[in-house]
């Protein structure tokens, strides 16, 4: 039997912007591009070009390699044409594959929020979807309030979908903005517009309001719709989007689904996704939900008692798919079963290679349990897990070693008696016997030790010219005078390569040194074939800031 071809749309840096207390920086969307790329979504939204300095910025250049690059916007406005609407232009002239022009399928709507009349209406958005597609754009028609829209004036919602389709997009898609209608609801009214217009041209994009985002968007996919739209974890206003980390399972281990729809997710992506989940949460600074479907770290967790006994008969009978297919773990708390096949594949991607029976995989696994219960987290700082294995394999290289820093921030005046704040720090390693000191001043301490510690490396200086830090994060983890900070650190070199290292430490500049050391060691691993340096053990510096 042939599956029918879903598309997936990813609209994470737009609608998820939108979520209380996120902010996207430029660095931000462009790493989240790359976890969504390496998910393999079809269709990446990057926001609106434009309307901030950070999207405009992110649409000056592509940033997808596969994934179509979308920008989004709105139809041109009444009483001017598309060609003089700076909106409808500034989406136009952006480096996007593809733009999504939202429009009002509510009369209410249209009358309300824009003072129009839904026959000007209709014409803009004609208009609007002509010009695109003649600047050689695909073009989407996200209709906002379509289901809200249809129950009002059922007449006007279809003459929506009509229009953009009559004038050439390539996609019409239902949204349900506010998040309150039923499946039964969408089943029904889907079931109607099918009679207007073709699956393969249509898209949905539910809200999470009634907790039925992607029940809604499964219904509207076994009516026929063959795009959906959703972000990562669920992100976006109120109370979220369709979760694309829930449905992307569903629809591909689920044999419903799985039989009747394909998407460009492979399997071997799919066990990636526990791994994207919570890297994405760590750039948020947010917990991951212990309890999120399919990549929770109580998804498949069970206690002691009669459900863990018959797991360790029969791993089947509380789990409805297996954790190693979206890359979880099982997780039987009497025991402390499982992780040996993450670990082996998470080694593999760094090219470490080591049998599942090797002794040392026990030990690597019970150091990275043991670091996570003290609040490290690897999902997200992938570089500090290469650097922790070669260490615990005893496979690191001992290319410095940090005998002291300090860093030091002083209030004071200047010359023109203007107060001011100066930071300097002081590092001190030993190269090869070598004792090399370097002092840098920096924007906050964090900055000059990472500027002292890169000064002087010695013999690998001329390797490490080329990285520079592109984003730092704090997370307190326990609340009071004894918290404990987490510190990610995002580094980049010149070929573009992006890293993630982590510290933790009750001393927030400790946890910081940390995190830049390992992104430095990290650097040096990837050219130690190079370097044809001694293998030894090497032990990471545990040291106090001064």
């Amino acid at each position: 039997m042939s599956r029918t071809r879903l598309y997936l749309f990813d609209t994470t840096l737009r609608d998820g912007a939108q979520t209380a207390g996120v902010e996207f920086s430029l660095e931000d969307k462009i790493a989240i591009t790359a976890m969504l790329e390496e998910l393999g979504v079809d269709y990446i939204e990057g926001g609106y070009p434009g309307a901030n300095p950070v999207d405009t910025a992110f649409f000056e250049q592509r940033r997808t390699k596969r994934a179509s690059f979308t920008a989004f916007g709105m139809t041109k406005r009444a009483g001017r044409s598309a060609d003089n609407d700076p909106g409808v232009q500034a989406l136009l002239q952006s480096q996007a594959d593809a733009t999504c022009f939202v429009a009002k399928a509510w009369d209410y709507q249209v009358e309300l929020a824009l003072g129009s009349t839904t026959d000007e209406h209709l014409e803009g958005l004609a208009e609007t979807v002509r010009v695109a597609a003649a600047a050689g754009k695909e073009v989407l028609i996200d209709l906002e309030h379509f289901f809200d829209g249809y129950k009002a004036n059922p007449t006007y919602a279809l003459a929506c979908v009509t229009a953009a389709l009559d004038a050439g997009a390539r996609w019409v898609v239902l949204c349900d903005t506010n998040g309150g209608t039923m499946p039964s609801e969408v089943r029904e009214i889907v079931g109607t517009v099918l009679e207007h217009a073709p699956g393969e041209k249509l898209g949905i994009h539910p809200h999470d309001d009634t907790g039925q985002a992607v029940a809604n968007a499964l219904a509207a996919i076994e009516m026929g719709v063959c795009q959906v739209q959703g972000t990562l974890n669920g992100l976006g206003e109120r109370c979220g989007n369709t979760n694309l980390v829930s449905l992307i399972p569903t629809l591909m281990l689920k044999p419903y689904y799985a039989q009747r729809f394909e998407t460009s997710i492979t399997l071997e992506r799919l066990a990636r996704l526990t791994h994207i989940s919570r890297a994405f949460d760590d750039r948020l600074n947010r917990a991951p939900a212990r309890q999120a479907p399919y990549v929770g770290a109580s998804a498949f967790a069970t206690k002691a008692g009669i459900h863990a006994s018959a797991l360790l008969k029969d791993f089947s009978t509380y789990e409805h798919v297996t954790p190693e297919s979206v890359g979880n773990e099982r997780s039987i708390m009497v025991s402390q079963q499982a992780g040996k096949s993450n670990l082996l594949t998470a080694l593999a991607r760094h090219d470490i290679r080591i049998e599942k029976d090797d002794p040392r995989l026990e030990k690597l696994l019970a150091e990275v349990k043991q670091r996570e219960a003290f609040g490290y987290s690897y999902d997200g700082a992938d570089a500090s897990f290469c650097v922790l294995a070669h260490e615990v394999l005893g496979t690191l290289p001992s290319f410095f070693e940090v005998e002291h820093y300090r860093a030091m921030v002083e209030r004071r005046h200047n010359a023109q008696g203007e107060e001011m704040t100066v930071t300097e720090a002081v590092v001190k390693l030993r190269i090869d016997g070598e004792l090399l000191m370097s002092v840098a001043e920096g924007n906050g301490p964090v900055n000059a030790l990472d500027q002292a510690l890169r000064k002087d490396l010695g013999k690998y200086s001329a390797l490490i010219e080329d990285v520079e830090l592109a984003d730092f994060k704090v997370r307190i983890l326990d609340g009071g005078t004894g918290a404990v900070t987490r510190v990610l650190v995002e580094s980049r070199d010149a070929s573009g390569e992006r890293w993630v290292t982590i510290g933790v430490s009750p001393n927030i500049i400790d946890a910081s040194f940390e995190a830049l050391y390992e992104s430095i060691t990290y650097k040096l691993l990837k050219t130690e074939a190079a370097l044809g340096s001694t293998v030894t053990a090497h032990r990471r510096p545990v040291l106090a800031a001064g």
